[in-house]
């Protein structure tokens, strides 16, 4: 993993684990223990699978600039797909509370959205590469 990914990875991942703490209080403030079990695996799910995806996207990159965009789609299609056989198969458990899991995994996602936009323009990095110019073109390796 790059620098720059690391960064990005901990502005997005360190604000959506505080807001996570605030969700299982929250959890727990409204709807008991089950609530917080609900809103902690809200918090498990979302850290994973965001964790999860910028590992991948940043793995791909130093394979290959081209399949970047393809990384990230396929892998927002395995979560989503994951997600909803999560739901399906949890559906008629009643040890946790759906609706503290819902609300969760909706709030984290978008602190994790947001603090990774903030993240990825304060890393200021540079979308061209510099080493390369009109010059290094005719060279070998270029």
């Amino acid at each position: 993993m790059q620098s720059t990914d690391a960064r990005i990875l901990r502005g997005a991942a360190i604000p959506t684990a505080l807001a996570g703490v605030v969700a299982v209080l929250t959890g727990l403030l409204i709807a008991g223990g089950k609530g917080a079990l609900g809103s902690a695996i809200g918090v498990a799910l979302v850290l994973v699978f965001f964790t999860l995806g910028m590992l991948v996207v940043s793995y791909v990159s130093r394979l290959s600039q081209q399949l970047v965009m393809a990384a990230g789609l396929f892998g927002y299609l395995v979560k989503l797909v994951a997600v909803f056989a999560l739901v399906a198969a949890l559906n008629h458990v009643t040890v946790w509370n759906a609706r503290a899991f819902g609300w969760t995994v909706l709030s984290l996602t978008i602190v994790w959205l947001a603090a990774e936009v903030n993240a990825t323009i304060n890393a200021k990095t540079p979308y061209v590469d510099p080493g390369r110019g009109p010059r290094d073109l005719g060279k070998p390796g270029a």
